[in-house]
């Protein structure tokens, strides 16, 4: 019977095994921790995006630190969404307006994002001259 594919390894019963190597050892050099990236829950400011500092918490007079806008605000909330009725997911009686103003909805929540950490803290920060030598040291 003559095939119709020549090809080695087409018909799995013609598959040659593969003898297995002998089993990694065990040890530090083998066994490597995942290079995974640090993610960190930030707020933002909904007028520039400036990263809401979350240590003290939110009251009803905070501002973003840098353009001093309000931020218990319904464009910060998490049930803001322009789709829904009153553009609001929980069940308001009335529309409240202007959505960038400060606002004493029970419903208020912090919208909280999780981003990917891509900076180094300050602390762990180091002199240019020596990682540049560091670089390309011989």
């Amino acid at each position: 019977m003559d095939r119709k594919y020549r090809q080695r390894g087409y018909r799995e019963d013609e598959r040659e095994d593969k003898p297995k190597g002998a089993p990694r050892p065990k040890g530090a050099a083998w066994e490597r921790a995942p290079k995974t990236v640090g993610v960190r829950e930030v707020s933002r400011c909904s007028a520039c995006g400036e990263a809401i500092p979350m240590q003290f918490g939110l009251n009803f007079d905070s501002q973003c630190p840098k353009c001093k806008t309000d931020l218990r605000t319904c464009k910060n909330c998490v049930h803001f969404d322009t789709a829904r009725q009153f553009e609001c997911n929980k069940p308001i009686p009335e529309r409240i307006s202007p959505k960038d103003r400060r606002n004493q909805c029970s419903f208020f929540e912090i919208r909280k994002a999780v981003e990917r950490e891509t900076s180094t803290a300050v602390s762990k920060m180091e002199d240019p001259r020596k990682a540049f030598d560091r670089l390309f040291r011989k």
